[in-house]
């Protein structure tokens, strides 16, 4: 991989308050990788497995959708695997870490996934868990699904999870040390509003969107909606703005849910 291949993707993170705020609560959950073997599901575009990767340790990749697979692979290399479902395609306590960003809400066994994740990881090992926050009488969720971005189009099988959801989720095998909501209502207004208008002119221009995941934004995406994303630099120090009116909700619950959870000792599932 040359320097110009993740360029555009650090560009781009850099422009995105979201990716931002997610890779921040990422790394405030994550023990140090670097002498670890690390896996990272459900990273988008990629540009998370580039920078968990730039910290040190071995990482392998994996994703459910075939262009962010491809697009992983255009920025980290090697190991990157497409899931089918939630089955991993790894032998027994292979990793001490596992990141899973935005993940479970897109697979239907997400209990069988927990077993995977069971399996897989070394006993001790630890998982990060990122999910929509369960937020059932948000006015900005309607909003979200008034102007098209609903779960469907995001490819959300489930709306989301609560603290008590993952708990019960993750029980048989996993003890939650640490869990933090981010993200609250003026920052979702700026991603809201950024989504919207870009899946507004892609749809005008390709159709519906192509990914399993809502907005997937590539190199070949930004190089054809180059104007786009130079606006886009230019409203970044308002939109900056915006989101730290966050401050304002303290009180507030964020839309966005992350945990780190340690596996325990006893109750491993064998390989089938």
């Amino acid at each position: 991989m040359t320097r110009s291949d993740s360029e555009w993707a650090i560009a781009l993170f850099n422009r995105s308050l979201l990716k931002q705020a997610k890779f921040r609560q990422i790394l405030a959950h994550l023990d140090d990788p670097s002498d670890k073997i690390n896996l990272d599901i459900g990273a988008d575009n990629g540009v998370i497995s580039y920078l968990l990767r730039q910290r040190g340790g071995r990482w392998y990749s994996a994703d459910l959708d075939a262009g962010a697979v491809a697009s992983i692979r255009q920025l980290v290399g090697e190991d990157v695997y497409q899931l089918d479902g939630g089955t991993l395609p790894f032998s027994d306590g292979t990793f001490d870490q596992v990141v899973i960003v935005d993940f479970l809400e897109h697979i239907h066994e997400d209990r069988e996934f927990v077993r995977e994740l069971a399996r897989v990881l070394r006993p001790g090992g630890t998982v990060v868990i990122n999910v929509p926050h369960l937020k059932p009488r948000s006015l900005v969720n309607r909003l979200r699904h008034r102007i098209g971005l609903t779960d469907e189009w995001h490819g959300h099988l489930r709306p989301g999870y609560s603290l008590d959801d993952l708990r019960q989720l993750l029980a048989e095998f996993f003890a939650i040390e640490k869990a933090t909501t981010y993200s609250r209502a003026f920052s979702e207004l700026v991603d809201t509003a950024l989504n919207g208008l870009y899946e507004a002119g892609r749809r005008r221009k390709h159709g519906t969107a192509a990914s399993r995941k809502g907005t997937l934004v590539t190199q070949s995406e930004v190089e054809q909606h180059r104007k786009q994303f130079l606006l886009l630099g230019a409203l970044y120090p308002f939109l900056w703005t915006l989101t730290k009116l966050d401050n304002l909700l303290p009180l507030q619950q964020g839309y966005k849910l992350i945990v780190q959870a340690r596996r325990l000792e006893q109750g491993l599932p064998a390989s089938s």
